[in-house]
């Protein structure tokens, strides 16, 4: 079973989602090769065959040209997958792929099961399991489901590619970036959640408190954002942040199942919860049963002294 990666470069730099093609193919047990429009000057620290264009001559994104690319490096490697992250260049690559191919396309993995492929449905209130039928399968994947447990490390052998009609009959402008979020929490090592368990707006100051005490970042649950105690930036869940912190505390969050796909994968697990059989602590390695608006201060005591 082989997989091919599609790699993803941005304004000269590789982006560390690219490593998360690295975690799925690990854990699906494939062989792999990666593809990446990108810089010599920057290249993925990756153990396999690396079929690299460059950016300045290909365009950091050119839709037509970058399939015709990939198409060459599919029929050179034969693989039963190709694999995209879920992101503005994959939505946009990966079904132009598909079709070309005429392969199926699985979108937004979330999670491998023997059977094949779970996906989130209905906002994240149900999962899916799929199991593509074709020879060749085109995937993409949710940023952060999938993670290293450890540094990536690794020389590729990198194999160039040229294209004799580089303009591919379109020009890349410039991207236009989104607002900035104010915290990204993916790249928390420590992150302590509100749910609406906390009772009141008031009582986020408590969680962030505690959050800045063990030296990381303070999120939220839906409800939380929605009713406008955290702004959305602090979501997390399939429908705000996937995050796999090395420590993640759930305060007062009951372990919906959206919020449980986007926090699962954390190091060390631990609940606050008043209700002993709340679904959070299925995931939870250490659930606590207490009121957390007497548990936190009192814990936060202990921080300090």
């Amino acid at each position: 079973m082989k997989a091919l990666l599609v790699g993803e470069y941005r304004e000269g730099k590789l982006l560390d989602s690219t490593y998360d093609l690295v975690a799925f193919a690990r854990e699906l047990g494939a062989e792999t090769a990666m593809f990446l429009v990108g810089s010599k000057g920057e290249v993925p620290k990756y153990d396999g065959p690396l079929y690299l264009a460059e950016a300045d001559t290909c365009g950091e994104y050119n839709p037509q040209l970058h399939r015709r690319l990939l198409l060459k490096v599919v029929e050179e490697e034969k693989p039963d997958f190709v694999v995209f992250v879920h992101s503005s260049y994959g939505w946009d690559l990966a079904p132009r792929t598909a079709v070309a191919l005429g392969a199926a396309q699985v979108s937004e993995v979330v999670e491998l099961a023997d059977a094949g492929f779970v996906l989130s449905a209905c906002n994240a209130k149900l999962r899916r399991l799929v199991k593509p039928e074709t020879e060749l399968t085109v995937v993409t994947i949710q940023p952060g489901a999938f993670s290293l447990s450890e540094e990536p490390v690794g020389t590729p052998q990198v194999k160039g590619l040229e294209e004799a009609d580089a303009a591919g009959g379109l020009e890349f402008i410039a991207y236009e970036a989104a607002e900035e979020a104010s915290v990204d929490l993916s790249k928390a090592e420590i992150i302590v959640s509100a749910g609406r368990g906390i009772g009141k707006p008031e009582n986020i100051e408590m969680i962030a408190g505690l959050a800045k005490a063990l030296g990381g970042e303070y999120g939220a649950s839906r409800p939380v954002v929605d009713a406008g105690w955290a702004d959305h930036d602090r979501q997390v869940g399939s429908t705000g942040q996937t995050v796999a912190p090395k420590l993640y505390m759930a305060c007062g969050i009951s372990g919906a199942v959206q919020h449980l796909m986007g926090m699962k994968k954390a190091g060390f697990i631990v609940a606050v919860n008043n209700d002993k059989d709340a679904p959070i602590g299925e995931v939870a390695d250490v659930l606590v049963v207490a009121d957390l608006k007497e548990f936190v201060p009192a814990f936060m005591g202990c921080l300090q002294g």
